[in-house]
């Protein structure tokens, strides 16, 4: 049986996908590739300029594709969580796909959201948990909706302590990072837990990549992160869309290559 692709991607016409962090990366490969199939994308993005350029992009790759939206989100502040959330449903009554794609890894002193939160448990989980909780009614109106939480292997190497959740003692950016994916991937997996306890027909999925030259890892070489010893560096890992294939598998239905 032949590997899996995004070849083998369901038709996605009439279904609406929300793609956290999408104006590059592995977010900007999966919009692409689910507009490719039909979809209408909306591009959930900080810098709504970078956002442009991924638009014109997709539109490049995929022109039959319907015209993807460009939205501004900044998940380091709930206030503009919420304002997205307002807007979005006032245009889209249903969801059928919401992809927490979007994360940080700043390295450094520690830094805070614009609500206090620690940025990487700030921006990388509490904002996508804000997020899925205010889309979380338009999500289970659509068909076959689902909810994917992008994890990482660093999660491995975190543990959670709910008496420093904010990382406040010992502060160590790396860590920080690692605590956030693990706490994405137990937010994922509870949330699974609590939708089908209640009956609900929305998915929860958590998806890893796997390690990718992404625009996350090449700040890393900007800042000489490989030296700390737990970065295995710039030559290691997938292509954004080879690591995206996890993404877009997760995103659909299964349809098993033939």
């Amino acid at each position: 049986m032949a590997a899996w692709n995004t070849r083998h991607m369901p038709h996605q016409q009439g279904r609406t996908a929300v793609v956290t962090g999408a104006n590059s990366g592995l977010g900007l490969v999966t919009a692409t590739e689910l507009a490719r199939q039909g979809a209408k994308v909306v591009l959930a993005v900080r810098d709504t300029a970078a956002g442009e350029r991924a638009r014109a992009a997709i539109r490049a790759a995929a022109p039959g594709a319907a015209a993807p939206e460009v939205r501004e989100l900044d998940l380091a502040s709930l206030e503009s969580v919420r304002a997205f959330s307002k807007g979005l449903t006032a245009e889209f009554p249903t969801i059928d796909l919401l992809i927490n794609n979007a994360g940080v890894l700043v390295l450094g002193p520690s830094r805070t959201t614009a609500d206090g939160f620690e940025l990487h448990m700030g921006t990388n989980m509490l904002g996508h948990f804000a997020l899925t909780g205010l889309l979380l009614d338009s999500l289970a109106g659509a068909r076959a909706p689902r909810v994917v939480n992008i994890s990482s292997i660093t999660h491995r190497n975190a543990r959670l302590d709910y008496n420093d959740l904010m990382s406040r003692s010992a502060y160590q950016a790396s860590r920080a990072y690692d605590r956030s994916k693990l706490a994405a991937t137990v937010f994922g997996l509870e949330l699974d837990r609590r939708l089908r306890a209640a009956a609900s027909p929305v998915l929860s999925v958590v998806a890893h990549p796997g390690m990718s030259r992404s625009n996350l890892n090449r700040a890393l070489i900007r800042t000489g992160a490989g030296s700390s010893g737990w970065w295995p560096g710039p030559s290691c890992g997938f292509s954004s869309r080879r690591a995206s294939r996890e993404h877009c598998l997760s995103s659909t239905p299964l349809r098993r290559p033939r």
